[in-house]
């Protein structure tokens, strides 16, 4: 047996192996015990430090570049490299603990008071709405039957659902409170660490992109690694463009939100801006989410305020759309509108609002690589315009059908 003979039994044999190993692996996850996603888990809490540093340094990875060529511009070319580097990150974690300082010495104080003043006002909250109720079912008693037929109907299903599901998640709820302390603590924790690596991840991210270069180089063919380092870059203009346009458009219109309330002098100004913020980080969805339990909240108060809130959200949202928004984020995704909605939908469904937020970009990527392999397999058949698939029949179809005729 010749030398090439042993190398491709031994292929053989790893690809067998390995076939019965991802077989192994399936039939565990989907219909057994699941070692593998528990292994997942394990890793993923292992790992969450280091998931936290990298994120960080993703988002600030702009803003050090950013301080690296001003501070190079400063000191000229010849200065120390990892002395730039040094000075950039300071100056990056100096503005990202300047804004925090800002936020929670002027907007959490408000914020606090805000919810301290509709906790205190929630009893006269459960009054007006009971009063409008009352009123409605008054003046219409043909609602009233139809109510009071179904509350009869399902007061039983009502009071078992209240004593057998409500009232142990209730105490599974307190129970989690009393232990959420921990989860604080251990959150902070991870949190602090993340910083850790964030800084150490932005002070070597050249070196940890060449490492990256090198080991995909050493793997694949140069036509794979051009091909992946294609991909990856798209992918990167994708996440970058989207993620961090997203979240300061929605820094910046949770900002103009408490101006414009904070001038119309609505209620609970603070809180409805960081819901109105916080929520329109969610595409197409995200407006309303916001708006809809903050119109309710002031409508309690006064319903002409509530009027003058859903006009300013009606402005704000336009201009979110057609001038801040576009100015921003741009072309970051080229996704169009249908599959935003069905991106939003997919994710949400399987990771909630991380997924909904998430899984614009990575529907995206998804997208881009469908319509270049796409376009790639056209060109191979020599079709390089949508001239043909937009025709209203096919040329060649009426030219027989003419020939026929003739």
């Amino acid at each position: 047996m010749d030398r090439s003979d042993k190398k491709s039994y031994f292929r053989w044999g790893l690809t067998a192996f390995l076939t019965v190993c991802a077989l192994m692996v399936f039939y565990d996850t989907v219909f057994r015990n699941g070692v593998l996603l528990r292994l997942l888990r394990t890793l993923d809490i292992a790992l969450r430090p280091v998931i936290y540093g990298a994120a960080m340094a993703y988002l600030l990875a702009p803003t050090v570049n950013f301080f690296d060529r001003a501070v190079i511009a400063l000191a000229g070319k010849k200065c120390n490299r990892m002395l730039v580097r040094a000075i950039s990150i300071l100056l990056t974690w100096a503005v990202v603990f300047f804004l925090f300082y800002l936020f929670f010495s002027f907007l959490i104080p408000q914020l606090y008071q805000s919810v301290v003043t509709l906790i205190a006002n929630m009893q006269g909250y459960y009054n007006t709405v009971y009063d409008w109720g009352m009123q409605l079912l008054d003046r219409n008693p043909r609602i009233a039957a139809v109510v009071s037929d179904g509350i009869n109907e399902y007061w039983d299903e009502v009071r078992r659902w209240f004593t057998n599901t409500f009232l142990p998640q209730a105490q599974q709820t307190i129970t989690m409170l009393t232990s959420g302390v921990l989860s604080v603590l251990i959150f902070f924790k991870n949190l602090f660490i993340g910083v850790i690596v964030s800084i150490y991840l932005l002070a070597l991210k050249e070196k940890f992109a060449a490492g990256g270069k090198r080991l995909l180089y050493g793997w694949v063919s140069e036509r794979g690694y051009r091909h992946t380092l294609r991909a990856l870059r798209k992918a990167d203009a994708i996440f970058s463009g989207f993620v961090r346009g997203k979240l300061l458009d929605s820094l910046i219109i949770g900002i103009l939100c408490f101006i414009g309330a904070t001038i119309l002098k609505l209620p609970y100004a603070p809180l409805v801006s960081v819901v109105v913020g916080v929520t329109n980080i969610i595409p197409f969805f995200g407006p309303f989410l916001g708006a809809i339990p903050s119109g309710f909240l002031i409508l309690l108060v006064s319903p002409l305020k509530c009027l003058y809130f859903a006009v300013f959200i009606l402005v704000l949202q336009q201009l979110d759309g057609n001038v801040i928004g576009p100015k921003i984020l741009g072309g970051s995704t080229d996704l169009p509108s249908f599959w935003v909605i069905v991106a939003i939908l997919i994710g949400g469904g399987f990771f909630g609002v991380a997924g909904m937020f998430l899984g614009v970009p990575v529907f995206a990527c998804f997208y881009a690589a469908v319509g270049y392999f796409t376009r790639k397999r056209l060109a191979g058949k020599g079709v390089t315009s949508d001239e043909m698939f937009t025709a209203p029949a096919d040329p060649a179809s009426n030219n027989t059908q003419q020939g026929e005729k003739k």
